[in-house]
């Protein structure tokens, strides 16, 4: 059966994204881009792999499938990109966006569990949660691994890791590795 893992980078104090959804406040140096480049390829935008020095065929090792919350999906809307992940199946759960104009992307209105569950039923790589808190909180009796990148920052406030409610869920560590030189370690959880 496939797993849905939470691949997700975030500060030290749990935040992946500022309190206006900016990510650049998180220390992304070459020899980390290296590394997602290498272990994580379909990780990176499919319009933005030329530019970080990736082939746009690149192929994928870990996931095949994605699914995203409408915030993860709108700022590649903003600059006029439609499939942001063209390499995978590309699914969007939202209630309130309405419609996407793009076949390669499949807009799911209500019931992220259920899709979940269906998906991962089906044959294939591993499927990457993208962000965001709240999504992530609503799907977290499904995730059956993270895979966290801790950057050595402190952002104060923003958005959560997880936003919902109160409830401690374990994981177990199995592997942690420091992967730049600026002290970024990245460490695998499965569910206990």
């Amino acid at each position: 059966m496939r797993k849905l893992v939470y691949f997700v980078g975030m500060s030290l104090d749990g935040y992946i994204a500022g309190p206006n959804g900016e990510i650049d406040f998180l220390p992304v140096p070459e020899d980390m881009l290296s590394w997602i480049r290498t272990e994580y390829p379909e990780t990176l935008p499919t319009h933005a792999r030329p530019h970080l020095g990736l082939a746009v065929d690149e192929p994928n090792r870990k996931f095949d499938t994605l699914v995203m919350g409408r915030g993860t999906y709108e700022p590649g809307l903003a600059i006029g990109v439609t499939s942001p992940y063209a390499h995978m199946r590309q699914y969007v759960v939202s209630s309130t966006l309405g419609r996407i104009d793009d076949p390669a992307v499949e807009l799911v209105e209500s019931d992220p569990i259920g899709l979940v569950r269906a998906l991962k039923q089906e044959d294939g790589m591993d499927i990457w949660l993208a962000g965001g808190g709240k999504f992530a909180a609503a799907l977290l009796d499904e995730l059956d691994e993270l895979v966290i990148k801790g950057y050595p920052v402190v952002a104060g406030t923003g958005t959560p890791a997880f936003a919902g409610e109160f409830r401690p869920t374990l994981f177990t560590p199995t592997r942690r590795r420091t992967v730049s030189t600026n002290g970024t370690q990245v460490t695998w959880l499965r569910r206990a």
